[in-house]
């Protein structure tokens, strides 16, 4: 009887191998050339969007040097505005906000706005808007500045809550380098804050920064 058994068991298992082999087995070969093919892909659209980034973000900087500002009015979000920061810390109720068609109505007049207040003695800081883009926003010329995207270079004693004001959104950096004949303290720093709209990126936040006492 134990004769009979063992060559019924080898058949059996025989038998299962067979079925096992007939089964589909996925192409190991196939799922990795996707998984390359995926990865090439998110680095490129990576790429093509930190690209997309620092041209906008030179297109601000040529718009606020030649004090274009109808350029920089085409850059400003069509639905959010935009939002001024005299400082680092981003005051959402006490900072400046323009709809961009306020912007638009309010840059060529001598309309006086209060921008903030000055650090250390709190007097506030009142200017037409073409005075506040040329005497504090670019008040160095950041073209020639240092360049990173969503890293902060510069940073003092002043509170940064960029981040938690901007949290899903990409800003840019343009960062001038302070003098040793003031300690490396004269830095300044200018951030913009983009956020896409219709395939496009557009200013939604304009942030200066510098040491503060």
């Amino acid at each position: 009887m134990k004769k009979l058994l063992i060559p019924l068991v080898v058949l059996v298992l025989v038998v299962a191998c067979k079925k096992e082999a007939g089964k589909p087995v996925p192409n190991v070969i196939d799922s990795i050339a996707q998984n390359k093919t995926d990865s090439a892909g998110t680095i490129k659209n990576i790429a093509n969007k930190e690209a997309v980034l620092k041209q906008t973000n030179d297109e601000v900087l040529k718009a606020l040097k030649n004090k274009d500002y109808t350029s920089f009015a085409a850059l400003i979000h069509p639905e959010k505005g935009i939002r001024f920061s005299m400082y680092a810390f981003v005051d959402v109720k006490g900072d400046k906000h323009f709809s961009k068609a306020d912007f638009e109505k309010y840059q060529p007049t001598k309309t006086l706005f209060t921008w903030g207040a000055h650090d250390g003695s709190g007097d506030p800081y009142k200017a037409t808007v073409d005075d506040y883009l040329a005497k504090w926003v670019f008040s160095k010329d950041f073209t020639a500045s240092q360049y990173s995207l969503n890293k902060f270079i510069g940073g003092g004693n002043s509170l940064n809550n960029l981040k938690e004001i901007y949290p899903k959104d990409d800003f840019t950096e343009n960062y001038i380098k302070g003098t040793e004949k003031n300690g490396e303290m004269d830095w300044k720093t200018l951030r913009f804050v983009f956020e896409e709209f219709q395939g496009k990126y557009y200013l939604i936040a304009v942030v200066n920064d510098q040491w503060t006492i």
